[in-house]
């Protein structure tokens, strides 16, 4: 689908590689997501647009100066979408930062609702959805409905790891938001789990496991 674009940086291949091994210790799942995170905000953030600032000088001339034009709000699902904060953070360091908290029960796989501090409203050119993880979806489209009823006017969706049919559920329910991805896995199982997958990211991230 052309709202799904999946990385297929040699980089962002060979750190998906290092992050699935299940030695890994928290710290190395910590860097491993900051750095695949920095590489996806390369692609997330190719069009915004931007504006000019005047004439300003280098120390050899004159030149028009640039910046980005819009208004982010940078939305990290508590609690593994954290790890990718400051990764986008570090690239739009004006953004604003709302986060939403949600879990996915492990009985029914629904997505249960814990935490949200939106402003009453929406301030924002575009929200940037920030969860390592699209299992089953359900967490990520309760995350866009909520910012939807915000009344954001555009979405974007950051995950290092999809399932096929989490992601093309999503992308099918939601035609106007684009989503980016490291990798799509084929295998979603019984137990709601991506295979080979990542992981319980916020249990490896947090060593909780």
């Amino acid at each position: 689908m052309s709202n799904i674009i999946t990385s297929s940086h040699p980089i962002v291949c060979q750190k998906v590689s290092e992050l699935r091994r299940a030695s890994n210790t928290p710290r190395q799942v910590r860097e491993l997501t900051d750095s695949i995170g920095r590489l996806l905000m390369y692609e997330v953030t190719q069009d915004l647009p931007l504006e000019s600032t005047g004439e300003e000088t280098s120390p050899v001339g004159s030149y028009e100066g640039q910046r980005v034009a819009n208004k982010q709000a940078l939305v990290p699902v508590l609690r593994s979408g954290l790890s990718l904060l400051n990764a986008a953070s570090d690239l739009l360091h004006d953004a604003e930062i709302r986060h939403l908290g949600l879990f996915r029960e492990e009985a029914t796989l629904m997505p249960v609702e814990y935490y949200n501090k939106l402003p009453r409203t929406c301030s924002v050119d575009e929200c940037i959805v920030l969860d390592p993880m699209i299992a089953t979806g359900g967490t990520a489209d309760a995350a866009i409905q909520i910012l939807k009823h915000w009344g954001a006017p555009k979405i974007k969706f950051v995950a290092i790891c999809a399932s096929k049919k989490g992601i093309d559920s999503l992308a099918s329910k939601h035609p106007d938001v684009t989503f980016y991805v490291a990798v799509v896995d084929d295998v979603l199982n019984s137990r709601g789990f991506v295979v080979p997958g990542i992981g319980d990211c916020g249990d490896r991230l947090n060593n909780t496991a």
